[in-house]
C-alpha cells in the first residue's frame, strides 16, 4: 500500500477529529458538588478589570471608524479569554445551547426522524420508533420538500437548517410536505413535536454463545439505564464474557461514567476522584450491586476515546477488573462545569482535574494549544498507531494496579494492556476516494429505497440478510455505474479495486443493514473489519485472558 493511501485512510478515519474536539467541549464532565457561590469573595481588582472591559467595548461602539456589533465583539472576547485557559473551557451561544445539550440530556424535542441531505434534498433515512413521524406514517425513503409552506429542496440545505426547522417547543406543530416514490402528488403531514430519545448504546448483541458486545457512543443522562437493559438482555442469552466498545467515544457526564463503572466494580472501590483550586478532593466510589461485577471483561479503546471513556477504562484497569485493548486514549483529565449567563448563553469552565484510582492524571500537556489540537495527527506521523514501542513514557509516570500490581502509565491517556495497530490492509487511494466522497453511503441509501419491498420480502429477518446477502457482480456493476454518473472524474481503478474490494463490499452491506434495520445491525456487519474487536475475541478464545490472572 502506498504512503498516500495510508495518509488518506488516516485522514478519513480521523475525519471527525475536529468534530471530536467540539464533542469533547460539549460532552463534558460535570461535578455537582461544587458551588461557585460558596467560594466567591469580593475582589476589588476583579471589579476594576470588569469595568475596564466594559469601557473598551463602549469606546469601540462609540468611536470606531465603522459600525460595530457590541454583542459579537463581547462574544469574541469571551472566546479569546477562555482559549487562554485550556482547550476545554468554552463559550456556547444561546442559539447553540439546545444542540449542545442534546447528547448530554439523552433527548430532544422534534419530529423523530434520522435524515440525510442527499442531492440537496432532505431524505428520511429512518423514523424513530414511537416518534411523531412514525405514528403519522412518514416512511424511510420519503423526501421532505416543504416545511411550513417554505420550499427547502434545492436551496443549499444544511444539517443546522434542518434542526432549526424541525426542532422546537414540546407540543408545537410543524407542517411538512413529503415527496414519496410512486405517489402522484406530495403528501402533507401536520406533526406535533414531541420528546425524542437520543440513544448512547449504538449496538448490543451476542458474538458467540458466551460473549456479549456493547457499543457505546457517549455518556449521557440515559446511558446507565440503556447499558443496564443491554446487560440484562445479553445475560438472558447466556453472556458470561463482555466486550465493551468505547472506540470513538468522546466522553460525557461524570455522573454517567461513575454509575456505569459501578456496574462492573464490586464493593466500595474508588472509581475516580477530582480536585481543583476552589474544589476540595471529591471521591466517587462503587456502591451498588452492578449487573456485571463478575465475568471476563474487555474494554476497547482508541485515540478518540476521551474523558468519561477514560474514567471507565482507567478504573477497570486500575482495579485489575478487566483488560483494556486497542490504542492509547485521547488524554483528557479536566472537569468542566456549565455556568449559565444572563442572556441564556453558557460558559463551560474547567474547575478541577480528575484522577484514576491509582492516582493517575491522564491529561496530556496543553501549554501549546495548537500542538494539543494536532496531537492525534502527530501520533500517527510518529508511528504510534502502528508500533507500540513508538510510545515513550518516562518512569515518573509509572503506576502499579491495585490488585495484581501490574505496571500502568499516566500523563497522556490510558495505555492499553494489549496494543492493536491501525489496520491499513486493503486500503487504497480509490477506496479512500469512494469513502470520502460519500459514494458508498449514498448509493446504499438510493438502492435501499429503490428495492426496499423486494429486499424485505427476500430477507424478512436480519439473520437472513446477514447470512445470505452478498455484493455480487450485478450489484457492484450498479454501484460503479452510480459512481460514474455522480462523478465522472473519479475513474475506476481495477488494481486498487482488487486491493479494496472486500472493504468496499463490507461497507455497502453494512450501510444496507442500517437502512433496512438500524445501527445495531450496521455494527453486526461492519464489525467484521474491526481489528480491535477481533483481537479481543481472539484473547478470549485463546485463553490469553485467563493467563492474565485478573480479578474476575
Amino acid at each position: 500500500m502506498t504512503r498516500s493511501s495510508q495518509v488518506l485512510l488516516f485522514l478519513w478515519e480521523t475525519f471527525f477529529y475536529k468534530w471530536l474536539m467540539n464533542r469533547i467541549l460539549f460532552l463534558f464532565l460535570i461535578s455537582f458538588s461544587f458551588s461557585l457561590t460558596a467560594h466567591a469573595q469580593f475582589n476589588p481588582n476583579r471589579v476594576t478589570t470588569s469595568l475596564k472591559f466594559k469601557e473598551v467595548i463602549d469606546k469601540v461602539s462609540m468611536y470606531y471608524v465603522d459600525d460595530t456589533d457590541a454583542e459579537k465583539l463581547t462574544e469574541t472576547a469571551i472566546v479569546a479569554l477562555l482559549e487562554e485557559l485550556d482547550p476545554h473551557s468554552t463559550y456556547i451561544p444561546k442559539e447553540d445551547l439546545q444542540a449542545a445539550q442534546t447528547a448530554i440530556n439523552g433527548s430532544f424535542v422534534g419530529v423523530g426522524i434520522r435524515f440525510q441531505i442527499l442531492k440537496d434534498t432532505l431524505n428520511v433515512v429512518a423514523t424513530i420508533s414511537g416518534g411523531p413521524a412514525e405514528k403519522l406514517g412518514i416512511l424511510p425513503g420519503d423526501k421532505i420538500v416543504v416545511v411550513d409552506g417554505i420550499n427547502i429542496a434545492g436551496i443549499g440545505l444544511k444539517n443546522s437548517d434542518v434542526r432549526e426547522k424541525l426542532m422546537g417547543e414540546l407540543g408545537s406543530k410543524v407542517k411538512v410536505e413529503v415527496k414519496r416514490k410512486r405517489a402522484k402528488s406530495n403528501l402533507t403531514f401536520n406533526i406535533t413535536r414531541d420528546k425524542i430519545p437520543v440513544f448512547s448504546v449504538d449496538s448490543h448483541y451476542m458474538i458467540d454463545q458466551n460473549t456479549g458486545y456493547i457499543k457505546l457512543n457517549s455518556f449521557s443522562r440515559t446511558t446507565v439505564y440503556e447499558v443496564r437493559n443491554a446487560l440484562r438482555a445479553l445475560k438472558k442469552k447466556g453472556m458470561k464474557n463482555l466486550i465493551f466498545d468505547l472506540q470513538g467515544n468522546g466522553g460525557g457526564l461524570l455522573d454517567a461514567a461513575h454509575k456505569l463503572s459501578d456496574e462492573f466494580l464490586s464493593g466500595e472501590k474508588l472509581i475516580v476522584y477530582s480536585e481543583g483550586r476552589a474544589q476540595p478532593r471529591n471521591n466517587l466510589r462503587a456502591g451498588i450491586q452492578g449487573n456485571f461485577e463478575r465475568g471476563k471483561l474487555i474494554v476497547l479503546t482508541d485515540e478518540y476515546s476521551a474523558s468519561a471513556s477514560e474514567i471507565l477504562s482507567g478504573s477497570i484497569q486500575d482495579w485489575d477488573r478487566g483488560l483494556v485493548v486497542g490504542r492509547r486514549t485521547f488524554g483528557k483529565g479536566l472537569v468542566q462545569r456549565p455556568m449559565g449567563l444572563s442572556d441564556g448563553s453558557e460558559v463551560r469552565l474547567t474547575i478541577a482535574r480528575y484522577y484514576t484510582p491509582t492516582g493517575r492524571f491522564i491529561q496530556k500537556p496543553y501549554d501549546d494549544v495548537d500542538s494539543y489540537r494536532k496531537d492525534i495527527s502527530e501520533r500517527y506521523l510518529n508511528g504510534e498507531f502502528v508500533h507500540s514501542d513508538s510510545i515513550k513514557m518516562p518512569d515518573s509516570l509509572k503506576f502499579k494496579t491495585l490488585i495484581k500490581k501490574r505496571t500502568v502509565f499516566g500523563g497522556g491517556g490510558i495505555m492499553p494492556d494489549v496494543f492493536v495497530p491501525l489496520d491499513t490492509l486493503g486500503v487504497s487511494d480509490y477506496f479512500s476516494d469512494l469513502l470520502r466522497g460519500g459514494f458508498l453511503n449514498n448509493f446504499s441509501y438510493d438502492y435501499t429505497n429503490e428495492n426496499r419491498k423486494a429486499l424485505t420480502k427476500k430477507y424478512p429477518e436480519f439473520s437472513d440478510f446477514y447470512e445470505n446477502f452478498s455484493c455480487d457482480e450485478p450489484f457492484m456493476e450498479l454501484f460503479f455505474k452510480y459512481v460514474a454518473e455522480e462523478d465522472s472524474t473519479l475513474l475506476f481503478n481495477k488494481e486498487e479495486y482488487e486491493t479494496s474490494k472486500n472493504l468496499i463490499a463490507l461497507r455497502l452491506k453494512a450501510y444496507l443493514a442500517r437502512n433496512l434495520w438500524d445501527t445495531n445491525e450496521f455494527y453486526q456487519v461492519f464489525n467484521a473489519s474491526n481489528t480491535i474487536l477481533n483481537r479481543a475475541i481472539g484473547i478470549l478464545n485463546s485463553k490469553e485472558y485467563d493467563k492474565m490472572d485478573l480479578d474476575n
